[in-house]
């Protein structure tokens, strides 16, 4: 595995493979990386060349108060698992790299839709930090194809938007949720649970679940079963930020006859936000 800091250095071997027809793949991530953002490799080494990932915490996309300065950097473990699962090329910039002429005076892209409800209520400018970390990363690789974990099922919808919007010929494809044993979604952030917290934290999982058991019974009333799936995460001790049942193209709040259902939910541990989704139809 070739590993590139800079823009100029990684885009000369990617001129060079696509001039032999080298198919190119390519996953973003922030590093600390666990079995579900190895399966993204797995799963881009199906129909590509050459996989290039990326590691770089993007200060654009942290709000206020949230936990930049504090998450988990791992650079020689990650680059070990990369090394194992064969990627071919990994970019892992610095700041000054990816935003030569500072965050303040970044130019920013927005997509003005499906980012102001779900994470985006509770994270304002969360994903107009990620829609303009991602083109730029677009534009650095130029893959054919980038893989996206499904877990983060909002942002693949708006990345997903945002590339049909700006005619960005890049294939997005989302990959299934990674779990725990007991349903807890493989998460770099699990690692601020406590070992207290720990057994219960799939009760995001289990409440979302129990939602979509009983969409499938036939019950249509999702404002209350939101509130009923709110209170159990409550009842052993988290505080829900939401839950959500949704379409799944829009976003927005699903309708009695609407056939692509996500039921989508975050909520808060001592030490951190965890999130997570289940499809249905």
């Amino acid at each position: 595995m070739q590993i590139f800091h800079t823009v100029n250095g990684l885009r000369q071997p990617l001129a060079a493979a696509r001039s032999a027809g080298k198919r190119i793949g390519f996953v973003p991530t922030m590093g600390n990386l666990h079995d579900a953002h190895i399966a993204l490799i797995n799963q881009a080494q199906q129909t590509n060349d050459i996989v290039v990932c990326s590691i770089f915490v993007n200060g654009l996309q942290f709000g206020l108060n949230e936990d930049w300065d504090k998450y988990p950097r791992t650079l020689e473990a990650d680059s070990g698992r990369l090394r194992d699962a064969g990627c071919d090329f990994l970019f892992h910039p610095n700041d000054q790299e990816m935003y030569p002429n500072g965050l303040d005076t970044q130019t920013r892209v927005i997509c003005p839709t499906m980012t102001d409800v779900l994470c985006g209520a509770s994270r304002p400018g969360h994903f107009e930090g990620v829609t303009t970390v991602v083109t730029k990363l677009f534009n650095i690789v130029q893959p054919d194809e980038a893989v996206f974990g499904m877990k983060d099922f909002q942002q693949l919808a708006v990345i997903r938007r945002m590339t049909e919007d700006l005619c960005v010929p890049v294939a997005i494809t989302g990959a299934p949720i990674h779990r725990e044993p007991d349903g807890l979604a493989m998460s770099s952030r699990n690692s601020f649970l406590t070992p207290e917290e720990r057994p219960k934290a799939n009760q995001l999982y289990l409440s979302l679940n129990w939602i979509v058991s009983q969409i499938n019974a036939g019950n249509r009333d999702y404002k209350a079963l939101e509130k009923q799936a709110s209170e159990q995460i409550e009842g052993v001790g988290f505080r829900a930020d939401y839950i959500s049942v949704c379409n799944s193209k829009t976003l927005q709040m699903a309708a009695d006859d609407d056939h692509d259902i996500t039921v989508l939910g975050a909520m808060y541990t001592s030490g951190a936000r965890l999130i997570d989704n289940i499809s249905l139809n």
